[in-house]
């Protein structure tokens, strides 16, 4: 399950909800260590693969927190800048585990519209300046950067590849 967008868990479940274990690092990389008991929280079940996906794909891997700057529905957050580099406009940012549409890349962060329904059924309708609230950017936008620009050693040229052995027989 997701807190927050902090994939997590399960460990039991109770007549009246469930009980999840955070680590140390997850409570200090995520707004989960700060949280208290009766926090309003996200919650979202994991997508099954037969499951249609009403978003981008979102793993519930914070990659920061960022600070509300303006509330919803033209929400604005700050977040780090080493992640900036992410943010497009039209592309896909999680904030609290609700998958978004950025509107608007800024120096500092960005903007995203959120529509009066999903103000209404998560806690991003609540968020006011100051609040920090977890990210997670688009994973395919991490992917394509790490494939165009790992520096993969070069093949050892005394090592025949399958397909220039086959060639040879």
């Amino acid at each position: 399950i997701t807190i927050d967008g902090t994939s997590l868990t399960v460990a039991a479940v109770h007549d009246d909800g469930f009980s999840v274990a955070i680590i140390p690092h997850t409570a200090e990389v995520t707004t989960l260590g700060r949280k208290g008991p009766g926090d309003p929280v996200n919650l979202e079940r994991p997508v099954r693969l037969v499951d249609r996906l009403g978003g981008h794909l979102v793993q519930g891997h914070v990659d920061a927190v960022g600070e509300v700057v303006e509330p919803v529905p033209d929400l604005r957050v700050r977040m780090p800048a080493h992640l900036l580099r992410y943010v497009i406009e039209k592309g896909s940012i999680t904030v609290d585990g609700v998958s978004l549409t950025v509107v608007e890349p800024l120096e500092d962060g960005f903007t995203v519209a959120v529509i009066p329904h999903t103000a209404a059924v998560t806690t991003l309708g609540a968020r006011r300046p100051g609040d920090l609230v977890n990210l997670e950017v688009d994973v395919l936008a991490k992917y394509t950067e790490r494939l165009l620009t790992h520096d993969a050693p070069d093949p050892s040229p005394t090592s025949p590849s399958p397909t220039s052995t086959a060639l040879e027989a």
